[in-house]
């Protein structure tokens, strides 16, 4: 028999709710991207080449005649055709026995394992998109002057401020909503950094790292900090404006139950991230080694 979402009770937890609440705490790049609900699991999106519409001689956007027609501009698209992917995970089998007898906490810990997987693998699916498997054909790209945990020779600044001039060359844009994407081993070299180096340059900056251990904004980017960054790889990128999730169905909980054995918790959510502006993201490389 199964529970449907608005029945998912276990012990008067209501675990429906509870795996959303859990979802929004776990992701940590879908939050960061556009989001549309679609109603098909093939997607078809268009890729748009930046910069601006540009005309060539003998035609002109300016000093038209008066009475003449406008020439004709338009941009280039790419057409892609992709299809979303389902995520699903079940929790162990929880013993009747054991259901009547055991902490509520145990259950709220296997909702939340089956919720941080999941959410993990969303993550790690969203970052292969906005970085093209790592492999950059359309993003911007540029390497880092010296690994960021190198003993010296090191400028992470120049590095990050390249990849936002970049995206403004590409894109004929700031950037909006600007973030640097590092793994816990960049964030560690960045304050090393930024303390140790440069630290008698900017005391009272340094100062106060020491005392939170912490970098929430650099260079006028938010810092963003996830596993799913590779550690070789840093990443500046507006996600807004680069990348938009297709949601085909949102994250869903069942409680499957066997009779005279158990339940079992049941987390299913389907939807594909897609890479519509890729000058919005420069992918820097060689930050450590």
């Amino acid at each position: 028999m199964v529970e449907t979402t608005g029945q998912a009770l276990i012990r008067g937890v209501d675990i429906s709710r509870l795996v959303v609440k859990m979802e929004n705490e776990a992701l940590i790049f879908k939050p960061l991207i556009s989001s549309v609900a679609v109603s098909s699991q093939q997607i078809r999106y268009y890729q748009k080449t930046s910069g601006y519409l540009t005309l060539s001689t003998p035609s002109r956007i300016s000093n038209i005649p008066v009475g003449a027609r406008p020439f004709v501009a338009e941009t280039s698209w790419t057409r892609s055709t992709v299809y979303t992917k389902k995520y699903m995970l079940d929790s162990p089998m929880i013993d009747m026995e054991e259901e009547s007898d055991s902490e509520v906490q145990v259950f709220m810990d296997n909702a939340k394992d089956i919720v941080d997987a999941i959410s993990n693998d969303e993550d790690g699916d969203i970052w292969d998109v906005f970085t093209e498997d790592e492999t950059p054909t359309n993003i911007n790209t540029n390497a880092a002057t010296a690994a960021w945990n190198a003993a010296s020779g090191q400028d992470p600044f120049e590095d990050i401020m390249e990849a936002k001039q970049k995206i403004r060359e590409e894109t004929q844009r700031s950037i909006k909503n600007g973030k640097l994407l590092v793994n816990a081993q960049g964030e560690k070299d960045l304050l090393v950094w930024l303390v140790s180096t440069k630290g008698s340059s900017i005391p009272s900056f340094a100062s106060e790292k020491v005392g939170s251990g912490t970098i929430s904004n650099f260079a006028g980017l938010d810092v963003i900090v996830s596993e799913n960054v590779s550690s070789t790889f840093a990443c500046v990128a507006d996600l807004k404006e680069a990348v938009e999730y297709k949601q085909f169905k949102p994250m869903q909980t069942w409680i499957i139950t066997e009779e005279g054995v158990g339940r079992k918790i049941r987390c299913s959510t389907n939807g594909l991230a897609v890479l519509k502006k890729p000058k919005f993201v420069t992918l820097i490389t060689g930050v450590y080694t």
